[in-house]
């Protein structure tokens, strides 16, 4: 997990001249997240009824960075052909169509090829998956994903920085290890500061 304290951020839009006054933007600590997105899973409600039972109820049991999502009470077995990732987090709220996010690390693991990297919700042709729950299993065509890299931002300081929804921003992560990440897709999202999510690989690449 990255520390805030230990970690240098810079934004700039691609070729740095496009700013209104600046030409590379610097967001202090008090300005920015940088979250670590690991393995985890988005449930249907329909899919979340086969996992769990009828009578199942999603609990909150951590609010997350952008506002009305958090991490819930309960957990699922990602079924792999080499191996299988236990204990994975179920996230909320419930979603039209379930999404499963893994890193490229955690496709070797588990012997699944061909996941694509894609921004959340683009799930038409993605990596198929099987899940597993306390009452059933779930068996998808299509659902799981490399999440591509992106940063969560409100309205105001979308216009405050000059990002527009959708474009795609290079950012400059870490210290000793420093390293700067190329297409990093602004979403307009309901966060109290900007928030940069890396999937594991990318973190610790930079710690």
């Amino acid at each position: 997990m990255l520390s805030l304290a230990d970690v240098l951020v810079a934004f700039w839009l691609l070729g740095c001249v496009d700013f209104v006054n600046i030409k590379c933007m610097k967001l202090t600590t008090n300005d920015y997240r940088v979250e670590t997105s690991a393995r985890h899973v988005h449930l249907s409600r329909a899919d979340f009824v086969k996992l769990f039972g009828a009578d199942a109820e999603m609990v909150v049991a951590k609010s997350l960075s952008v506002n009305g999502e958090f991490k819930s009470d309960k957990t699922v077995t990602i079924v792999g052909t080499k191996r299988n990732f236990e204990r994975v987090a179920v996230l909320g709220p419930f979603r039209t169509q379930t999404q499963v996010e893994i890193a490229v690390t955690d496709s070797y693991t588990l012997g699944v090829k061909d996941v694509p990297v894609r921004m959340s919700g683009d799930l038409h042709g993605s990596a198929p998956v099987t899940l597993l729950g306390p009452a059933g299993t779930v068996n998808l065509p299509e659902g799981m994903i490399v999440a591509q890299r992106h940063l969560h931002i409100n309205p105001r300081d979308m216009q405050k920085f000059g990002l527009i929804n959708g474009q795609a921003v290079k950012i400059t992560v870490g210290t000793a290890r420093q390293a700067t990440f190329h297409n990093v897709i602004v979403r307009e999202s309901d966060v109290d500061f900007p928030t940069v999510h890396l999937d594991t690989d990318e973190a610790n690449a930079v710690l």
